[in-house]
C-alpha cells in the first residue's frame, strides 16, 4: 500500500511555503510516498461578500491557483517529481480543506507551515493549530 503525504502550501508566500515544500518532497521521497500538495483558495460565494465578485470568480481564481500551484511546485522539486504530484485546489477555509482532503484520500502525513507568532497565535498560526488539533493523522509543522 501506496503511503500518502499531503503538503498545505499558500502559493500567496513562496519564500516561506518553498521550505515546506522542500520538506514535503523529502519524506516523500525517504517514504517512497505519494506527494500530493493543496492549496486553498477563499470562497467569495456568501450573500454579502459575494455579490461584489462575477458568477465565476471563484472557477477563475480556482483556474489561476492551480496553474501557479504546478509552476511553484515544479520550481521547488523538479519537473520530473511534479509529474507524479497530485495538485489540489480547495475552495473554502483552509483548515478545513486540508483536513477533508486528507481524511478523502486516507493521507498518513500531512506537511504545512507555520509562520512567526505573535500575540494573538503565539504557538502555531490559526489553521496550523488547529489541522494539528483536528488532523486524524500526524502533522509534520515547518518552521
Amino acid at each position: 500500500m501506496t503511503k500518502t503525504i499531503l503538503c498545505a502550501i499558500d502559493i500567496n508566500r513562496p519564500k516561506t511555503e518553498r521550505k515546506v515544500l522542500e520538506w514535503a518532497g523529502k519524506l516523500a521521497t525517504m517514504e517512497g510516498a505519494q506527494l500530493d500538495v493543496i492549496t486553498v483558495v477563499p470562497d467569495y460565494g456568501s450573500a454579502v461578500v459575494g455579490a461584489f465578485f462575477s458568477d465565476d470568480h471563484t472557477a477563475k481564481a480556482k483556474e489561476h491557483a492551480h496553474d501557479l500551484l504546478v509552476k511553484f511546485v515544479s520550481e521547488v522539486i523538479g519537473a520530473e517529481a511534479n509529474s507524479k504530484v497530485r495538485h489540489i485546489v480547495g475552495v473554502g477555509t483552509a483548515y478545513h480543506e486540508i483536513i477533508s482532503v486528507a481524511e478523502k484520500d486516507g493521507a498518513d502525513l500531512i506537511v504545512l507551515g507555520a509562520h512567526r507568532p505573535d500575540l494573538s497565535d503565539y504557538l502555531l498560526g490559526p489553521n496550523a493549530a488547529r489541522v494539528v488539533r483536528h488532523s486524524n493523522c500526524s502533522v509534520f509543522v515547518v518552521r
